[in-house]
């Protein structure tokens, strides 16, 4: 069977099973992304008129936080270089001024549980709760009709309303998010693919502020969910990540003794303190979703820098470094699926076996073709116009080396004591975003795995 076939296939058995996934509780990152489309001669111009040599120095290394205008550009720079996203917070209180007047070109939900509430109750119809650390009327907005609740208590109450019906005017939280495309040129360095570097300017999420709701009520919530997603901990540092992990442990808990799959959304972690943290949890979690510069910084914390070192050294990333690297984290942690995504293929290790992680994998490459071909899903027939998007010709070395390594079969191979799911995925060209794609592809694929059990 082709892929094409295989993508086809698996789209009809996930949208035909969607509809019978319970609810899914997403926490604890929403915030509102401004966007702004780079022009190379702008940034140029700018960069000229700080400093060029100090901003190239950034360009190498990223540096923890965002304190000066060298350390935004570098960190732009760095991301344009390597092609690959970055998120940093911006302390500085000059810095967030300057991207203010700087501008944006248009105005979106952010954050990762604000995005995969509306891709999943907006677009696929599954209800979700979704932790919203302020909700202001502008946020309120940003968020798709359908089954989307937020909790909301009165008079000792618990309530789930639609965000437009919370009728709260919080703070704006603002991400300042700099895209690029593939081949984008600013002075030597040529974008390699399509990317952004995000700069975080609210003070909320990178604290992981929890709603009183959510402390009071906790417990009330989860008896509405069947799956959960928890995202949202990367701008967290050894300063003020001992109060948000206490909570976490607390809601991991609770969604352990209900027998709730919890999935964790990994991004880049800045501080290694957090990232310690983070891997001694992991155990708690029944998933884990990540990218290539994640599991290197993970496999730095768990001392196997040499690994590390070889994740970040080809591209596209050598798929039997990644499953070694992968089956180190499942071994030494129990966490029991491993979601790896990378540009032109993704992975799932798995403690349980069957083709329906192979199929859930195809519709989160189907689902993020269309998001980059079409800027927003409307509804889940529309990821369906993703089908005439071409399979990655990229993967095809990374498939057969997978044959070759583990005896795959329609992208699916016993290793060790676990299995081993491959699928290439569909390039757009030229994407409408970058934005957001991550989030389209976990959460499509840890929801999609429980609609085809």
């Amino acid at each position: 069977m082709s892929w094409d076939a295989l993508y086809s296939s698996a789209f009809d058995k996930v949208r035909g099973n969607i509809g019978k996934v319970g609810g899914v509780l997403l926490a604890y990152n929403t915030n509102i992304d401004a966007i702004k489309y780079l022009d190379s001669a702008d940034l140029e111009r700018r960069i000229g008129d700080i400093g060029k040599g100090e901003v190239l120095r950034y360009s190498e290394e990223l540096p923890e936080k965002i304190t000066s205008l060298e350390h935004l550009f570098g960190g732009i720079l760095w991301s344009v270089r390597h092609g690959k996203a970055a998120e940093l917070f911006v302390e500085s209180c000059r810095v967030r001024f300057y991207m203010k007047r700087w501008g944006w070109d248009e105005l979106r939900m952010g954050g990762q549980v604000g995005i995969m509430a509306n891709l999943l109750g907006g677009v696929y119809g599954v209800p979700v709760i979704a932790h919203v650390p302020q909700l202001s009327r502008l946020q309120a907005e940003l968020f798709k009709d359908g089954p989307i609740y937020v909790p909301k208590a009165e008079d000792g109450k618990l309530m789930l309303v639609h965000p437009k019906d919370f009728a709260g005017d919080e703070e704006n939280c603002v991400h300042y998010i700099y895209e690029f495309p593939r081949g984008f040129r600013v002075f030597d360095f040529e974008a390699p693919r399509e990317n952004r570097f995000i700069g975080s300017a609210d003070d909320y999420n990178p604290n992981v502020y929890i709603r009183p709701e959510f402390r009071d009520y906790f417990g009330e919530i989860a008896s509405k969910a069947r799956l959960a997603i928890i995202s949202g901990l990367q701008a967290l540092t050894k300063e003020n990540y001992g109060e948000p992990l206490e909570i976490l442990r607390g809601h991991l808990e609770t969604l352990n003794k209900r027998d709730i799959p919890v999935h964790l959304e990994f991004a880049f972690t800045p501080d290694e303190t957090v990232r310690k943290a983070l891997v001694e949890v992991l155990g708690m979690f029944h998933s884990v979703g990540l990218n290539e510069v994640e599991l290197a910084s993970i496999m730095d914390v768990l001392g196997e820098k040499a690994l590390a070192e070889k994740l970040l050294s080809h591209d596209p990333v050598d798929p039997i470094t990644v499953t070694e690297a992968m089956l180190k984290l499942a071994e030494k942690t129990g966490v029991k699926r491993i979601h790896f995504h990378t540009y032109g293929y993704y992975l799932a290790l798995t403690e349980y076996r069957g083709d329906f992680v192979r199929d859930a994998l195809l519709f989160a490459a189907l689902a993020a073709a269309a998001k980059a071909k079409l800027g927003d899903v409307g509804r889940i027939d529309d990821v369906a116009k993703a089908m005439d998007v071409p399979v990655n010709e990229r993967a095809k070395p990374v498939g057969e080396a997978l044959v070759k390594e583990y005896s795959m079969k329609k992208g699916v191979a016993e290793v060790n004591s676990y299995q081993l799911a491959f699928v290439p995925t569909k390039i757009v060209a030229r994407p409408r975003s970058t934005v957001g794609i991550g989030d389209t592809i976990s959460s499509s694929a840890f929801v999609g795995e429980f609609a085809l059990l």
